[in-house]
């Protein structure tokens, strides 16, 4: 099991940019790939960004394309995603999740889940 932690949420305005961190320990990070899921209020969770172990290969769904980028860095153990031109139907509470087995964009894919950081954005 890994040990994810997110950081990064808070309230912003429409238009400006927010960059979550997830800090994983307990494991090897790099033999893991790496997701971000999100929930709004009465919704059910859903897939934001994937990325690779390599971090060579990543994924998105359509509603943040061209606006959110995921990356990370092996050498910190850490995840990042950085989210420009928010919009309110942004807000939600984040999650990373890590899995040792694919790039899923589907969230019974993975198995290791940080408590989440909750975006909030202003309109």
């Amino acid at each position: 099991q890994v040990q994810l932690v997110e950081s990064g949420g808070g309230l912003v305005q429409t238009g400006g940019s927010l960059r979550l961190s997830c800090a994983a320990s307990g494991r090897t990070f790099n033999n893991y790939a790496m997701g971000w899921f999100r929930q709004a209020p009465g919704k059910e969770r859903e897939f934001v960004q994937a990325i690779a172990r390599s971090g060579r290969t990543t994924y998105y769904a359509d509603s943040v394309k061209g606006r959110f980028t995921i990356s990370r860095d092996n050498a910190k153990n850490t995840v990042y995603l950085q989210m420009n031109s928010l919009k309110p139907e942004d807000t939600a509470v984040y999650y990373c999740a890590g899995s040792d087995r694919v790039t899923g964009l589907d969230e019974y894919e993975y198995d290791n889940w940080g408590q989440g950081t909750q975006v909030t954005v202003s309109s």
